[in-house]
């Protein structure tokens, strides 16, 4: 690790994308900081950043694995821009999400499903869910469905994740990254709705 850390980005990135798990790891441990400070400066959530900092380098990873990242000797602008564009693409959605029309004179805007208390058949269709997903999840191997339980269950960052396992985080976030997509798979398959 002490030889990576004199390599510059483009190196290290090359040598991920060969193959070295490590070469992530430090380019990870080297813009880190930068990138959740930038990212929180705007959200003002830490919450919020924590996801879309792990977004910017599940994103990262994607890119640089499918061969797609363009050697420009700027890895730190570069990691930044997918931040801010995640920081945008997450604005956008929320303001979509929180637009009303009222130009339909029939509707009622407090007459809305989204603004009243959820009905017994709700807290079935999410008890269903919840057991659909459960049950999904005990068909995972073992190292993925452990990760999605230290994730979304134990609410664990990916750094905690990789410490707990002993992996990097690079593999940490390939881990859930496969484990969703093979859930969504088996979902799909077997003709499970996951949400209602």
């Amino acid at each position: 690790m002490q030889q990576l850390k004199r390599l510059s980005d483009e190196e290290l990135v090359k040598a991920y994308a060969d193959g070295n798990n490590e070469a992530f790891d430090a380019l990870l441990n080297r813009h880190q900081q930068r990138v959740f400070n930038y990212i929180l400066r705007i959200v003002k959530n830490r919450e919020l950043a924590d996801d879309i900092f792990q977004e910017t380098f599940v994103k990262a990873i994607t890119t640089i694995r499918q061969g797609n990242y363009v050697e420009s000797g700027k890895f730190a602008s570069w990691i930044t821009r997918i931040a801010h564009n995640l920081v945008i693409d997450f604005y956008r959605q929320d303001r979509a999400n929180s637009l009303v029309s009222t130009d339909d004179e029939q509707s009622n805007l407090l007459n809305r499903k989204e603004f009243s208390e959820d009905t017994i058949e709700d807290f079935i269709i999410d008890d269903q869910i919840a057991n659909d997903v459960h049950r999904i999840m005990q068909s995972l191997p073992e190292n993925q469905r452990q990760v999605l339980e230290m994730r979304y269950y134990q609410d664990m960052s990916f750094k905690e994740i990789a410490d707990s396992t002993n992996v990097s985080i690079n593999t940490a976030l390939g881990r859930v990254r496969y484990a969703l997509i093979n859930m969504r798979k088996i979902a799909a398959e077997n003709n499970i709705a996951l949400t209602r």
